[in-house]
């Protein structure tokens, strides 16, 4: 796994955190973790219990993604001839490129601007098991809130070489996502107001996100992408 790989994974997962329908949650997400509730701007408990329970969260998050790279990349090999995998990535990138043009406001697919969630919310979290059930529950009903910038990373996953690559590509991803939570949880659980200003920035950065993912799906179907991911690669003695 080249460095190119990595900041795309990580990126993709900032991207997803802050993307308008996590981001300015975080405040329930936390209270719902903790078990407490949000009151004068600031969650009312430790941010012990806050560290403790965002792992929890977390952990249970990263376990679902994880598994949708195993299962992406578990169909990338099973087509796994260069004719195939040419095929793949071509698709690949026509894909990202709608996912990409679909966040920047360009085109609307109605089919994938679905934001569903689960009808019931999962009792608020009174233990570390709890936290980390309720980061399953969150990577199960939430997916497709964040499905397509997490579409993109699963597409790159499905052309990786192989499937340790394709894991560690989705646990980076899940890093991205979830050590800005843990960041947030920690330095504003008792000064939540500061987030609010945050808020406007963020159909900026989702159009800014969809540039990229524009770019990233052209280098992809035009075969570049793993030109530039190898020549990048020649620097990085611990690429995988």
């Amino acid at each position: 796994m080249n460095e190119v790989s990595i900041w795309l994974a990580f990126g993709a997962g900032v991207v997803s955190f802050l993307s308008p329908c996590i981001f300015p949650l975080v405040p329930a997400y936390l209270a719902q973790l903790t078990g407490s509730t949000v009151a004068d701007g600031e969650v009312q408990v430790g941010r012990r219990i806050v560290l403790s329970r965002s792992l929890g969260f977390i952990l249970g998050f990263t376990l679902i993604f994880m598994v949708l790279g195993l299962t992406s990349t578990t169909i990338g090999s099973l087509l796994n001839n260069s004719r195939t995998q040419d095929v793949i990535q071509q698709v690949g990138g026509i894909v990202i490129i709608l996912f990409g043009l679909q966040m920047t406001g360009i085109i609307s697919i109605k089919a994938l601007m679905s934001d569903k969630k689960l009808h019931r919310a999962p009792k608020k979290s009174s233990s570390f098991a709890g936290s980390v059930f309720f980061g399953v529950v969150f990577a199960a009903g939430w997916t497709p809130c964040i499905g397509l910038v997490l579409g993109g990373i699963l597409t790159l996953a499905g052309s990786a070489e192989t499937m340790y690559t394709g894991l560690l590509m989705l646990f980076i991803y899940s890093m991205g996502l979830g050590i800005p939570f843990l960041i947030v949880g920690l330095l504003y659980s008792k000064s939540l107001y500061k987030l609010k200003g945050l808020n406007k920035w963020l159909p900026r950065i989702q159009r800014g996100s969809g540039l990229i993912m524009i770019a990233l799906g052209i280098l992809l179907f035009t075969g570049y992408f793993q030109t530039l991911s190898a020549y990048f690669a020649q620097f990085n003695p611990f690429s995988i």
